[in-house]
């Protein structure tokens, strides 16, 4: 199915998008030419007028929906005005004019955000609408409930075979670790490497340790989306996952462990830490795409490390 279409992916010369590029290109045999990655520079998806010459001008024949303006938590939280009209303006455009030029398949990347904050874990594909979401990221979240709604919408009405794929926090090779973008692997990678240089006694981490995180390594994801663009057509929601469920504590030593670091952990429980726990349920993609990752946590951070240490 892959090969002999065009792939437009947005967001696709970021962290995840590159790794689903490489995917395609070494382990699906997908020609370079046929994979387009357009940069905001190129297309601004929240303006109508650019989405609709990115269609015309590229034709795809599948699109996979990365691109946010999302980045860590601290700037998440400043900006919940701008990620709010970002998301919205990006999501409804794209799968709009994907619909009205008859693409094979659209691929949307939804959340776990968009789960409730209370229900039971782990997060069941079938629970997404039991509850609000998590106040303090319920922009992203909310936002992202929209993407699901309106691909069943477009299904329904127009027949357009879009999915929404919801995986667990990525990390691995080549993640972002700007201060302003990083999620809480690079950042806690970042900080102890550099108290390890300047030889400081203690490295400051936000919140207390006690929450709980699912982390899912991106060269795994990228080969679930696509088992997922050949395998999964249906309207409901499937969660991409590791099964593996880590405290940021747990986290927090073994990379001071890796990293060698002899100083003090000081967690500063001033700082938000989103939901006490967050995994999500792997049974339907198991079943659904017969995925299962390769690469887990203790591996998956350790070649995060080094690819860190060779790049930094």
């Amino acid at each position: 199915m892959l090969k002999n279409n065009s792939i437009l992916i947005t967001g696709g010369n970021g962290f995840f998008g590159s790794h689903i590029v490489t995917t395609l290109i070494t382990e699906e045999r997908v020609s370079p030419e046929k994979i387009f990655t357009p940069s905001h520079k190129d297309y601004d998806l929240r303006k109508e007028e650019d989405v609709s010459k990115m269609f015309i001008n590229l034709s795809p024949d599948i699109v996979i929906h990365l691109a946010t303006s999302a980045k860590g938590i601290n700037y998440n939280k400043e900006h919940l005005g701008t990620l709010y009209f970002d998301h919205v303006m990006m999501n409804t455009l794209l799968m709009q004019y994907a619909m009205k030029h008859k693409v094979k398949k659209f691929i949307t990347i939804g959340t776990a955000l968009a789960y409730p904050s209370d229900i039971t874990i782990p997060f069941k594909e079938e629970d997404i609408w039991f509850g609000p979401c998590e106040p303090t990221m319920a922009t992203i979240g909310v936002t992202s409930r929209a993407m699901l709604i309106q691909s069943q919408a477009y299904r329904k009405e127009f027949g357009l075979n879009a999915i929404y794929l919801i995986p667990a926090n990525l990390y691995g090779p080549g993640d972002h670790f700007l201060d302003t973008h990083a999620h809480v692997i690079p950042a806690t990678i970042k900080k102890f490497h550099k108290a390890k240089i300047e030889k400081l006694d203690e490295v400051k981490v936000w919140g207390t340790g006690k929450a709980s995180r699912e982390f899912l390594y991106v060269a795994d994801a990228a080969r679930a989306v696509i088992a997922a663009i050949k395998e999964y057509d249906d309207s409901a929601p499937l969660n991409l996952a590791s099964g593996e469920e880590i405290k940021i504590k747990d986290l927090v030593e073994q990379i001071k462990d890796i990293l060698e670091y002899k100083g003090k952990i000081i967690w500063d429980d001033s700082k938000p830490e989103g939901n006490l726990r967050r995994c999500l349920d792997a049974s339907q993609m198991s079943k659904k795409i017969k995925f299962k990752p390769k690469i887990y946590f203790k591996e998956g951070i350790k070649n995060t490390i080094e690819w860190y240490l060779r790049n930094c």
